[in-house]
């Protein structure tokens, strides 16, 4: 993160930049877990790339990390497994992410059939 000023308030950084300080924050704490919602909202294009570079270098780190997104493609980037709920309750279990847009597609027209 490249800052004019090292010692500005976080509150006068960028959106993008606020959102890194604050991942980076967690990540001090070198947790086992990571649950992210989402976690590029209000970011710009370069910001996100970097966050979800960041979460798929967790995984492979051997971290456990939970992405709530309701961006389709962020989760696609970054998912071994998704979880799509609805009302609460999960309704469908994808073990791979890429089938995600096939079975999205699926399970929102099965839901809307009922």
């Amino acid at each position: 993160m490249k800052v004019a000023h090292p010692h500005r308030p976080v509150r006068l950084l960028s959106g993008g930049n606020q959102q890194k300080v604050v991942i980076a924050k967690w990540l001090g704490t070198d947790p086992d877990i990571l649950i992210l919602d989402e976690p590029t909202a209000g970011v710009d294009i370069g910001t996100k790339s970097e966050i979800l570079d960041m979460i798929r270098e967790l995984a492979s780190a051997g971290k456990a990390v939970i992405v709530i997104s309701s961006e389709y493609p962020e989760l696609l980037a970054v998912s071994d497994r998704v979880l799509v709920l609805k009302d609460g309750s999960i309704i469908r279990d994808i073990p791979a992410a890429k089938s995600l847009t096939r079975n999205i597609s699926n399970s929102q027209s099965k839901e809307s059939e009922q």
